[in-house]
C-alpha cells in the first residue's frame, strides 16, 4: 500500500519535490533553483526546459533520499508560480520562446492601450482582476505578437499554452505521446481569461486579448486524478492535485472558513482571505480570485492583495549590491542597528501591485543622510515588506468588513525573527507560524490526497494544523503610526517614475 504523498512546487526561483506521510511529516525533499533571465531592464525569463530537466532531478534525489520507488507514492500534487506564461508546441514539447515570469513588464503599453477604451478595471467584472502586466492575458498576446511564427502555428491549433503547473503536469504524463493539457481553477483565475462565475474560459475575454481557443487547457478542479504518470521516475502515480502557490498555502494552512486568513513570505508576499462561496468584488485595490475547489464541491473564492517584490529585494541586497552573501544574513546586519535610521526602501522594481496597481511605479530610498549605513538598509529592506504586508491588511479588512485577530504566516521568509516581530508591531496583531511551515508544498500534497482517499476531508486536515510559534505587538501606537504614516510618504515618491 503506498505509505505517502509527493508534491511538486516549481516556484519562481527553484523547483522543489517534497514526500509527506499520513501525518503530514516531510519524509524526503530536494530542491534545486534555476537561472532568472533578464534580456532587458522590466523582462523576466525562465528556461522551461531547465525547470522540466530540474523537476526530474528533484524527484529522483528526493526519492532516493529514502529509497523510495513510485509504488510508495498514492498521488501527486503541484503547486507553482502563477502568471508565468509558457507557450509551447504540442507535437515537439519544444518552447516557442522563455517562459515570461509574472514578474515581467514588458506589456505595459498594452495595459495602456486596453485601458484607454474601457478603463483599468473593464475586466474585473468577470475576472476579479484589474489590467495589470502581472496576468497572463497580455503574456500570451505579445508571444503571439512578436515571435516569428507563432501566431500561425497557434492558429494551426500546434501551440499549447498554459502556466507552470500545466507544462509540468503535460510533461509528466506524456508530453507528446498523449499528455493531458489541463489546469485548476485556481490558475486559471490568474489568466485573465476565466469568468469567475462560470468558471470557464470567456469568448467575450479571448475575442478581447485575440488568443485562439486551442491553445487553453481544460479548466479542472484543484483535487481530481487528471491523469497518470509516464515520465519524470514515478511512473504509473496519479496526478491528482494543482493549485496556484498561494492557493496551495491557503489549503496548507487549513484556512477553511470565510474570514480565515494567511500570509506567504517568498519572492513576493500574498496575503489571501477565504470569502466563502461568492466571489467578493473589491474597492480598495485587491484582486478577486479563486481559492480552491475541491472535486465536486462548489469553488472557494478569496480576496488576494499580492505583492511583487518582498523575499527578491533580500535576493537583490545580497546579489546585485553584495551587501550580504547568503539571504538569512540579512538579520545579523539588520540586527546590527537599532532602527531603521529614518531610511525607507519601496521596492517598486515591477511597478506597485496591490493596493495601489501602478505600472509606472518605480523602487525609491528615502530618508538617506550621512548617518545610514548597511545596517540601516538591511532594515529597510526587512521592514518593506511588513508595511506592505500591512497596506494589504488594511484593503482587505475594508472590502470584507472583517478585521482580523491573528495573521497565519509562512514562506522562507518566516524564519526572520525580527521581520515576524516588526510584522506584528505594525500590524498590532498577532502573527502566528505554524509547525509546519512549508504549507504550500502541504497544500498541494494535501489536494492529491483528497483526490485518491489518502486524506479523508478537511475536518481531518484542519485537526493536524498546529502553532509552531506566535509574535506578539509590542510597539507602541504613536511609534507605530508615525513609521506608517512615512512609509505613505515614501511610497507617494515611487509614483509614475517611468514614462
Amino acid at each position: 500500500m503506498a505509505r505517502y504523498i509527493g508534491a511538486i512546487d516549481q516556484g519562481t526561483t527553484s523547483t522543489r519535490f517534497m514526500v509527506f506521510d499520513q501525518s503530514s511529516h516531510v519524509v524526503a525533499c530536494a530542491q534545486k533553483e534555476h537561472k532568472q533571465i533578464y534580456p532587458q531592464p522590466g523582462w523576466v525569463e525562465h528556461d522551461t526546459e531547465e525547470i522540466w530537466r530540474n523537476t526530474r532531478e528533484v524527484i529522483a534525489e528526493a526519492m532516493g533520499q529514502r529509497g523510495l520507488t513510485a509504488a510508495d507514492l498514492a498521488a501527486i500534487g503541484i503547486t507553482n508560480q502563477r502568471e508565468t506564461t509558457v507557450v509551447w508546441n504540442r507535437k515537439t514539447g519544444a518552447p516557442a520562446a522563455n517562459a515570461l515570469v509574472w514578474q515581467d513588464t514588458r506589456v505595459a503599453d498594452y495595459v495602456a492601450e486596453f485601458a484607454r477604451s474601457g478603463g483599468q478595471d473593464r475586466f474585473r467584472p468577470k475576472t476579479g482582476l484589474p489590467l495589470s502586466t502581472y496576468f497572463s492575458s497580455l503574456k500570451i498576446r505579445w508571444l503571439l505578437d512578436h515571435v516569428p511564427g507563432i501566431k500561425r502555428q497557434a492558429a494551426a491549433g500546434d501551440l499549447l499554452f498554459g502556466t507552470m503547473d500545466t507544462y509540468l503536469a503535460w510533461n509528466l504524463t506524456g508530453g507528446p505521446r498523449g499528455g493531458v493539457h489541463v489546469t485548476d481553477v485556481t490558475n486559471a483565475s490568474r489568466t485573465q481569461l476565466m469568468n469567475l462565475h462560470t468558471l470557464s474560459w470567456d469568448e467575450e475575454l479571448l475575442d478581447a486579448f485575440g488568443i485562439p481557443r486551442p491553445m487553453l487547457p481544460r479548466i479542472c478542479s484543484s483535487s481530481e486524478v487528471y491523469g497518470i504518470a509516464t515520465e519524470g521516475g514515478v511512473n504509473g502515480v496519479p496526478i491528482a492535485g494543482i493549485l496556484g502557490d498561494q492557493q496551495a498555502a491557503l489549503v496548507g494552512q487549513t484556512c477553511f472558513n470565510p474570514g480565515e486568513a494567511k500570509n506567504t513570505y517568498g519572492t513576493g508576499c500574498f496575503l489571501l482571505m477565504n470569502t466563502g462561496d461568492r466571489p467578493v468584488q473589491s474597492t480598495h485595490g485587491l484582486i478577486t480570485t479563486l481559492a480552491y475547489k475541491l472535486g465536486t464541491e462548489p469553488a472557494k473564492y478569496a480576496l488576494e492583495g499580492s505583492i511583487a517584490i518582498t523575499g527578491a529585494l533580500v535576493q537583490w541586497l545580497r546579489d546585485n549590491l553584495g551587501l550580504i552573501h547568503t539571504s538569512p544574513e540579512i538579520e545579523s546586519l539588520a540586527r546590527s542597528v537599532e532602527d531603521n535610521g529614518g531610511v525607507y526602501f519601496v521596492p517598486a522594481f515591477s511597478g506597485l501591485y496591490a493596493p495601489y496597481w501602478d505600472e509606472h511605479a518605480r523602487g525609491v530610498i528615502v530618508g538617506l543622510t550621512r548617518y545610514a549605513n548597511k545596517g540601516h538598509l538591511a532594515r529597510a529592506v526587512l521592514e518593506a515588506t511588513a508595511f506592505q504586508t500591512r497596506e494589504v491588511v488594511d484593503a482587505m479588512e475594508k472590502d470584507s468588513g472583517i478585521a482580523l485577530d491573528i495573521l497565519r504566516a509562512d514562506g522562507g521568509m518566516v524564519e526572520n525573527d525580527l521581520l515576524m516581530q516588526f510584522q506584528a508591531d505594525i500590524l498590532n496583531r498577532t502573527v502566528v507560524r505554524p509547525s509546519m511551515s512549508e504549507t504550500t508544498s502541504l497544500g498541494a500534497a494535501y489536494a492529491a490526497g483528497l483526490a485518491v482517499g489518502f486524506f479523508r476531508d478537511t475536518d481531518e486536515l484542519r485537526a493536524k494544523w498546529s502553532v509552531g510559534q506566535s509574535w506578539n505587538p509590542r510597539l507602541e501606537e504613536p511609534e507605530r503610526e508615525g513609521m506608517y504614516l512615512l512609509w505613505k510618504k515614501a511610497v507617494s515618491r515611487s509614483f509614475d517614475w517611468a514614462e
